[in-house]
């Protein structure tokens, strides 16, 4: 397939999720009535979901290169955060390696110091300051180092220390529309890196929805998740079981796990659960 569809857009299929976000928004609550000094959003969660979601269907954490299909070594997740939540405050993009056996609370802080440490530095890595130098070049010679972007690529001539920067090097990038109320897109693949997995994740709306059992309705919280997949890197078929265990973790992460070994955070959620039932 690599050389049949030669380009990663040429090769990308879109499909689309509605979730129920309702469980993940008491997780959130609750979990930050019990560690205020590190807030945590549905994106953690989505974070957190997608990170057991490859650990459970390690096919998706696969790339392309030079026609050749490589098993990646480690989960790493892209993701663009708000240097502050002003308008026209610019996108800070990060990347981090997620351990599978590191615990929510654990991830949720070491990604609150990596945000610090970029907001501290301006926004700004070490790719920003290659692709500066690039950009000072002439045109002529800028379109020629450009032109030897995929040979290099293809033959893994790029440095460890050049990738490992790169959040375009990563096993996903998810980015989340709905913490600035916007709906999500079905966003392009970039030709450029190795990303075979885009996620965009929607703001969350009431909706009344049908109980299947008894066919009343019921309001639920309903936010929609866009999905752009190469599917050089593995069939729809076992994608589309990663993405359903993806929705699964995240309708119901307590159940999934999430909270295990956080038992302040449980007995939050039973007091959102019992406020929550007395005002019904």
């Amino acid at each position: 397939m690599p050389y049949v569809m030669r380009t990663r857009n040429e090769s990308t299929v879109y499909f689309e999720q509605r979730i129920d976000v309702g469980n993940a928004e008491r997780f959130v609550r609750a979990f930050n009535e019990v560690h205020p000094e590190s807030r945590t959003s549905l994106l953690h969660v989505l974070l957190w979901s997608c990170r057991q979601g490859l650990v459970e269907f390690p096919n998706v954490n696969r790339f392309i290169a030079g026609g050749r299909l490589y098993q990646r070594k480690g989960i790493w997740i892209s993701y663009s955060a708000k240097q502050r939540m002003k308008k026209g405050a610019p996108l800070i993009v990060l990347k981090r390696e997620f351990d599978p056996d590191e615990s929510f609370a654990g991830m949720v802080s070491a990604m609150g110091e990596q945000l610090h440490a970029a907001k501290f530095s301006g926004g700004k890595n070490t790719v920003d300051g290659e692709l500066k130098l690039v950009l000072m070049l002439p045109g002529f010679l800028r379109r020629l180092v450009f032109a030897a972007y995929p040979i290099l690529e293809a033959y893994g001539m790029f440095p460890r220390s050049f990738i490992d920067n790169d959040p375009l090097y990563a096993s996903m990038f998810l980015t989340d529309l709905g913490s600035l109320g916007l709906d999500p897109v079905f966003h392009h693949l970039y030709e450029y890196g190795n990303v075979g997995t885009f996620g965009v994740l929607g703001r969350a709306r009431a909706e009344q929805i049908p109980d299947p059992d008894s066919g009343r309705l019921e309001r639920k919280r309903i936010a929609m998740i866009r999905w752009s997949f190469d599917e050089r890197i593995e069939d729809g078929l076992y994608a589309g079981y990663g993405i359903k265990q993806v929705k699964k973790l995240f309708e119901d992460p307590v159940k999934g796990g999430i909270a295990v070994g956080d038992p302040l955070v449980l007995e939050a959620l039973g007091r959102d659960g019992a406020a929550g039932a007395e005002q019904a």
